[in-house]
């Protein structure tokens, strides 16, 4: 049997299904850090988004055997992470969002103190600006923007037509624009 490491994400499915439940660790391995920080956009608290994240791994290895092998797993299981991080946000009535500190984190040495500054400020923004957001927006401009995924995956994740995911993220982008551009003038 080949090493989970040299497997796809769905052969491994397969192989977890059919022969070897522990390989499943390496499901675990390889989407642990991203969809961490996927949820990490809706829930703030650490120990939180750790209960969240168990969930969506409980959840993704009790219904495996639906998942469909013909079909890309990473779209999936962010599903599940994303009916996770709403049900969670409903419970508990939070609606804040977070950006990573680590992807806003200015390495570079020669960069000055007031850049350091604007990116804080421009963090705080945009969180404020995406906060503000209707969720049918906020949604696809999360995953889009920080977390890299494609129309298609998009469209997968949420469940909606493609053409639909342009659309609300197009309309998303011109909507925090003005909410960043009131923000900027004191506008509520």
């Amino acid at each position: 049997m080949p090493m989970p490491e040299n497997l796809s994400d769905e052969q491994l499915v397969i192989v977890v299904r059919e022969v070897e439940k522990e390989y499943f660790s390496e499901i675990i391995r390889r989407y642990q850090t991203k969809l961490s920080h996927y949820l990490r956009k809706f829930i703030k608290s650490g120990d939180e988004l750790e209960d969240v994240l168990q969930d969506v791994f409980i959840k993704a290895y009790r219904n495996l055997y639906d998942f469909d092998a013909d079909k890309k797993f990473s779209p999936w299981v962010y599903r599940i992470a994303h009916n996770e991080a709403l049900n969670h946000i409903k419970k508990y009535r939070k609606e804040s969002v977070s950006l990573d500190d680590q992807e806003w984190e200015l390495i570079d040495e020669k960069t000055d103190i007031k850049e350091k500054i604007d990116s804080k400020i421009l963090k705080s923004k945009i969180e404020l600006g995406l906060s503000r957001m209707n969720d049918k927006y906020r949604e696809p401009i999360i995953l889009y923007f920080f977390e890299q995924k494609t129309y298609e995956e998009i469209s997968d994740i949420l469940r909606l037509p493609r053409n639909t995911v342009g659309t609300l993220i197009a309309r998303g982008k011109k909507i925090l624009k003005q909410l960043l551009s009131d923000e900027a003038y004191g506008k509520k």
